[in-house]
């Protein structure tokens, strides 16, 4: 069972709804809505969906602009109840396009660390070949310590491990060289402290992020949330002037008809919503954070990945690893 926080998100209810509905009925997944019954209720119905998906009442939510302090301060908003489910056994995992921080702030608060988790951290897959490389930390922490970052690694792998099924992840550091001296002190030591992990490869640069050179890629939230973003940035000018090559002339619109079914494969590979969201790891519990701005598309993909990653079972896997590796900090 997935608990679904009806209420977060750019378009909440109504998009969410509507990927909530797009997940049961295609998928075949087992959802519960978190939010006002009334205004969900009316959204189902617009669907024909009144029966299909049950709802637990939660009459408060955080803003977009929300962060750590607004969760503190609503204890019974949607995302702390769909966290509340999942602690009490309800469901096995939380799927929210709300605000980040808050997400972040009330998953921490209502299930807690792992034992030995000494921070969680926010992975984020990228569009590589053959499969996504995982990177981590995309911005749960902007000032963290070596020994977060080995941490991080380990979460990184076992997320790797679960929704790749890539027995030995290769695992880099993301710094400005790829020499083992190249960085800044906390990277410098991150590195001796990452050179004992298997499937360590050394240093990772910027531009290697989307080659396919590692499995994992670790840094701090602030850097990690940088780059996630640049990339972003850098894909819709990319498609945005691609588009405005094509619609120059007629002569171009009629050449890129060939195309349209490659181009529109190609989108389906960088659009973030395509890939789930973000995954909040080193919880006792499954917490998936969908890009705040979701359509019912964006929705149903993050369920799905909740549901695989729960049903592999990703937390005992970070647990064992963290468990074998505790003696690195």
């Amino acid at each position: 069972m997935i608990a679904l926080d009806a209420m977060g998100g750019d378009h909440a209810p109504h998009e969410i709804v509507a990927g909530a509905v797009q997940a049961v009925r295609e998928h075949g997944l087992q959802l519960v809505l978190v939010g006002p019954p009334r205004v969900l209720y009316e959204a189902l119905t617009d669907h024909d969906a009144a029966k299909e998906i049950p709802i637990v009442r939660a009459e408060e939510s955080l803003a977009m602009h929300e962060g750590a302090l607004a969760s503190l301060r609503r204890p019974k908003s949607s995302i702390a109840i769909a966290c509340h489910l999942v602690r009490q056994g309800h469901a096995s995992s939380v799927v929210s396009a709300g605000s980040t921080a808050g997400v972040v702030a009330t998953g921490r608060l209502r299930l807690k660390g792992l034992p030995g988790i000494l921070r969680p951290a926010i992975a984020v897959p990228l569009p590589t070949r053959p499969t996504p490389t995982v990177l981590l930390d995309a911005g749960a922490n902007a000032e963290v310590k070596p020994e977060m970052l080995v941490q991080f690694a380990h979460l990184g792998a076992a997320y790797a491990q679960t929704a790749y099924e890539i027995e030995q992840p290769r695992i880099g550091l993301l710094t400005i060289g790829s020499e083992a001296e190249k960085g800044n002190k906390l990277v410098r030591r991150a590195h001796e402290l990452m050179s004992e992990l298997k499937g360590f490869v050394g240093n990772v640069e910027g531009h290697d992020l989307l080659t396919g050179m590692a499995d994992v890629v670790v840094t701090d939230g602030f850097t990690g949330n940088v780059a996630l973003k640049s990339m972003e940035g850098a894909v819709r000018y990319a498609f945005g002037e691609l588009r405005e090559t094509i619609n120059s002339s007629r002569l171009a619109r009629l050449g890129a008809i060939p195309q349209r079914g490659r181009l529109r494969q190609l989108w389906e590979r960088l659009d973030p919503e395509a890939h789930g969201g973000a995954v909040l790891l080193g919880l006792n519990g499954t917490v998936v954070i969908a890009h705040g701005s979701s359509r019912a598309k964006g929705v149903t993909a993050a369920c799905r990945l909740a549901d695989e990653l729960s049903k592999g079972g990703i937390v005992t896997r970070i647990s064992e690893r963290v468990g074998k590796s505790h003696r690195l900090w």
